[in-house]
């Protein structure tokens, strides 16, 4: 039976706040939502639940010390000096009988009777299932349902919520892996994965693409027509634009808390596949007559 003052690391004197605090720390990296299927880390939670629960409570602690009761906040047997016992095996019965209806009362208020000898032990929270569920882009943004199966073999349909972020977890209350000995059922926790966009990429609550244009319209300028998530809009091309000039549409991005992000469209002029005779030699043309300096700016004149 271990000592709840070594359970949780602290001194027989340690103060309320100590044993608080060394508490807090302990069940911080042994919870089961942060150890799923590790069963050394849940003993140890269980094992440092009970130590705080007894040391918390300053009766039960002062009993604890004064050896009246044992980690486990069971009354210590007790022999007087004649021999007689008390509060120890009642005549006629054995140490099973009496553990087993000491069980039995504690456990009634949980409306389940617990024998301490069953292998199952006692009602316990199962653990967390953990599934990843993969969704497109357009799911992210604006919100879907979807069924899924979860490896406990139950399927059920889940609502994926507008504005969703890769590496999102959806938290699913009771539908984890079975309790044990009647306890409650863990949860479900569902990583969203958005599988990669032909076109769109994101950025927080951006959405990033990059459109090819053709000389023309970055010399001239133009109307043009652009995907967004909800479908194509028109945009302006400015007269002279070029490849890294960035267009923002308002409101087209990620719904937020507050509205929706934007999407970022940087332009990308694409000169004619093949090259163009007649082209180059405008071009060429036009390079002798005005010629001019681009490269400046990185140091190279």
């Amino acid at each position: 039976m271990d000592d709840p003052y070594d359970v949780l690391g602290v001194a027989r004197d340690a103060t309320p706040d100590q044993i608080k605090s060394a508490y807090r720390k302990l069940a911080r990296s042994l919870h089961p939502d942060l150890n799923p299927g590790n069963k050394p880390a849940e003993d140890r939670f269980k094992k440092v639940s009970s130590a705080y629960d007894l040391l918390s409570d300053p009766v039960k602690r002062a009993r604890y010390d004064a050896g009246e009761i044992d980690a486990h906040g069971a009354e210590r047997g007790y022999r007087g000096p004649r021999g007689a016992a008390r509060g120890g095996t009642r005549y006629g019965e054995s140490a099973e009988d009496i553990f087993s209806d000491l069980m039995r009362r504690r456990s009634k208020s949980r409306g389940r009777t617990w024998n301490f000898f069953d292998q199952e032990g006692p009602p316990s929270q199962g653990t967390n299932a953990n599934y990843t569920l993969k969704i497109t882009l357009a799911e992210a943004v604006a919100g879907d349902v979807k069924r899924i199966n979860l490896p406990t073999g139950k399927s059920l349909d889940v609502k994926v919520p507008a504005g969703s972020r890769d590496g999102a977890t959806l938290r699913l209350k009771g539908q984890g892996n079975p309790g044990r000995g009647g306890g409650p059922a863990g949860d479900a926790l569902i990583e969203l994965k958005i599988e990669p966009h032909p076109v769109f990429t994101t950025a927080a609550d951006d959405i990033l693409m990059t459109l090819p244009i053709t000389l023309p319209e970055a010399v001239l300028g133009a109307k043009i027509m652009v995907p967004t998530i909800d479908g194509r809009v028109s945009v302006t091309v400015p007269p002279g634009s070029n490849s890294g000039t960035v267009l923002r549409l308002k409101g087209k991005g990620c719904p937020t808390d507050c509205g929706k992000g934007d999407q970022l469209v940087t332009l990308k002029v694409v000169l004619p596949d093949p090259p163009d005779p007649e082209l180059e030699q405008l071009i060429r043309e036009w390079a002798l007559r005005h010629p001019y300096a681009v490269r400046g700016k990185v140091g190279m004149g």
